[in-house]
């Protein structure tokens, strides 16, 4: 079978073919033909199979007739992620070059401005994030009910994401009499329900069962230590193992912040690596995937956002630095090598703390996955690699020549030098290092402030001598008048001690005045 029958437009197996591609894959064979028809489509396969041009062609051949008006586009697709949204895009153009269509994208991280000029324009395929669209339609700038078709792709990563109360939102606000296209990889019991409640009899189209990896991608295990430094070591050494045969790798991570971390590693081993993650502005993310696109960075690290639908054709590796906690995450990951019947490999490093995720994505795809060089059990304990050491325990002897690149790469901060603060004893010494001139001098002021000290302190033991035995006076017979004992000592001696200061000679002049009567 050709694109040529499936029924597509001149114009479209025209864009197709000087594309270079001249075979529909199974799930564009079996839903272009009913796309066409206009019946509501149900569709599941695996990653890399080619859905996004199973709902590209027959938009485009439909969209021929008519046009949009403003505000009012006349099909919109959903996406979950930026990167997925900005790829639908490239394939409207790459197969839409020889139609006059306006698309419009609206996805976070771009101006309002150049997006609502776009929408007044009138846009005839409308591209977008769910959170994005939501955005422009409360602002008055958006209307729906113009909409013909509607594409949910990526249900399942919409799942993930939170984005099922957007979804549905977003579907009551479009006519009931539209065409809805639903592609999925994964079919949880979630995306089942919203099939039953947005799909009309829906043609069921699979090619694969749902969940599976492809048969043409090579998974392995592979064991290492649990310490962050372990698993680094084991990634490089994988690398280096699959040099021969790698031609450009995305490794990933589950959370951003150890994206930024194995970047930064892998970096100051001299790997040609960028990093992705959801964080980063939306130009930097779009500019590292181009660069990856176009070989000029071999290693891409990056977290779940690039798991999803992104078409970067020849992958030749792909390496889970975690284990992904969504057993369906793992099927995306694996994904992104072995496309378009090419073959692919993965690496997935694995601790001991990971052994329940791997029984889940085991049970997940149907089979058991081979271990690369023995399993878990053949562990064995790490005391720090060559480049990350542990920190030093309580009483643990301090290693010697330790830098500070690998205090970097743990994560750790740099220490602060302390400077000793001087005593006083230590005080004749210093100055005499630096100023010897003056050293009879300092010395001699110490001496002085330690001989006013002592004086101090015997005057006061004297005093309270002096209290203690007028207190025992009458029982010598001593006419002094008794002080009275319960006084606090404080005010006995302000009181014995009243002598009231005035001015003395120098009265001030404000005191000579004499008051008006």
């Amino acid at each position: 079978m050709t694109f040529a029958d499936l029924g597509l437009s001149p114009k479209v197996l025209s864009a197709v073919t000087d594309a270079g591609y001249t075979q529909p894959t199974p799930i564009q064979a079996g839903a272009i033909p009913h796309a066409l028809l206009g019946k509501d489509i149900l569709g599941i396969a695996q990653t890399g199979t080619g859905k996004t041009a199973s709902f590209v062609l027959p938009m485009l051949t439909r969209l021929e007739k008519g046009r949009a008006r403003a505000r009012m586009p006349r099909t919109l697709i959903l996406e979950p992620t930026r990167e997925l949204a900005a790829q639908v895009e490239e394939n409207f153009i790459r197969y839409g070059k020889n139609h006059k269509l306006n698309i419009a994208l609206l996805i976070g991280g771009v101006s309002f401005d150049e997006q609502d000029k776009k929408l007044e324009r009138g846009a005839d395929v409308l591209i977008a994030t769910p959170g994005r669209l939501l955005d422009h339609r409360e602002r008055g700038k958006l209307l729906l009910n113009g909409v013909e078709i509607l594409v949910i792709d990526e249900a399942d990563r919409m799942l993930d994401m939170g984005f099922i109360p957007d979804i549905e939102r977003i579907c009551e606000m479009i006519p009931f009499t539209r065409q809805t296209l639903f592609f999925s990889a994964t079919m949880p019991p979630e995306i089942t329900k919203l099939t039953e409640k947005f799909l009309h009899a829906p043609v069921r189209v699979e090619v694969s069962k749902a969940a599976s990896a492809a048969t043409n991608i090579i998974q392995r295990l592979v064991k290492s230590g649990s310490k962050p430094w372990d698993k680094r070591e084991t990634l490089r050494n994988l690398i280096k193992a699959e040099d021969a045969e790698l031609k450009n790798a995305i490794i990933f991570c589950n959370r951003k912040v150890e994206v930024s971390e194995l970047f930064r590693s892998l970096l100051k081993y001299d790997f040609d690596a960028g990093a992705l993650h959801g964080d980063m502005d939306q130009r930097a993310r779009m500019q590292m995937l181009a660069n990856f696109r176009d070989g000029k960075l071999r290693y891409l690290v990056a977290s779940d956002v690039a798991a999803r639908g992104l078409d970067i054709p020849d992958v030749s590796h792909v390496f889970n630095y975690d284990v992904p906690i969504h057993a369906e995450d793992y099927v995306h990951r694996i994904g992104r090598t072995g496309r378009a019947g090419r073959s692919g490999k993965s690496f997935t490093i694995a601790t001991k703390s990971d052994t329940k995720y791997i029984d889940a994505i085991e049970r997940l795809i149907g089979n058991k996955i081979e271990w690369h060089d023995g399993d878990l059990s053949t562990v064995v304990a790490s005391e720090g690699g060559e480049d990350d050491a542990p920190r030093r325990g309580k009483g643990a002897p301090r290693r010697a020549g330790r830098k500070d690149d690998d205090r970097k790469d743990r994560g750790e901060r740099k220490p602060r030098e302390r400077h000793a603060r001087p005593s006083e004893d230590a005080a004749p010494a210093m100055v005499r290092e630096e100023q010897p001139d003056v050293v009879e001098t300092a010395v001699a002021d110490i001496g002085e402030r330690r001989s006013r000290k002592e004086a101090i302190r015997s005057e006061n033991t004297e005093r309270k001598s002096s209290d203690r035995n007028e207190q025992r006076a009458p029982e010598r017979g001593d006419t002094r008048p008794q002080r009275d004992s319960n006084r606090p000592a404080r005010q006995r001696h302000q009181e014995d001690n009243d002598s009231t200061v005035g001015f003395g000679d120098d009265m001030p002049a404000f005191m000579r005045i004499v008051a008006k009567v």
